[in-house]
């Protein structure tokens, strides 16, 4: 994750992925808190990173991270609250999967 102070603007960027496809400001002090606790959990991160090529499953995401469905579930809905992320839902094997895609490529904290 990349920090950038932009000390013309006042603005904290922090940059999810490489590419700049789609931004978002942020200016509530809520939904700045709600973001910031999101990306202190490296967890949290770290589902980011592996989402971040592309769109995976619950169980993928896991399994890719040697951890519990029950766990990475539990982090998707923060990410979801946060709105870093959103999710689909779709048929499986064994019933409904729940597919996390990035939301957005870059935030844009602005304090005023």
């Amino acid at each position: 994750m990349e920090i950038n102070e932009l000390a013309e603007s006042e603005i904290l960027e922090v940059g999810l992925l490489e590419n700049n496809a789609d931004l978002l400001v942020i200016e509530s002090d809520e939904h700045i808190e709600l973001i910031v606790k999101a990306l202190s959990s490296k967890t949290r991160r770290q589902i980011l990173q592996c989402i971040r090529a592309g769109p995976m499953d619950v169980s993928n995401i896991a399994a890719t991270l040697d951890m519990t469905e029950a766990n990475i579930s539990a982090q998707i809905k923060k990410l979801e609250e946060a709105q870093l992320i959103f999710c689909e839902y779709s048929s499986g094997k064994h019933g409904v999967r729940k597919i996390s895609k990035i939301k957005y490529n870059q935030l844009l904290l602005q304090f005023s």
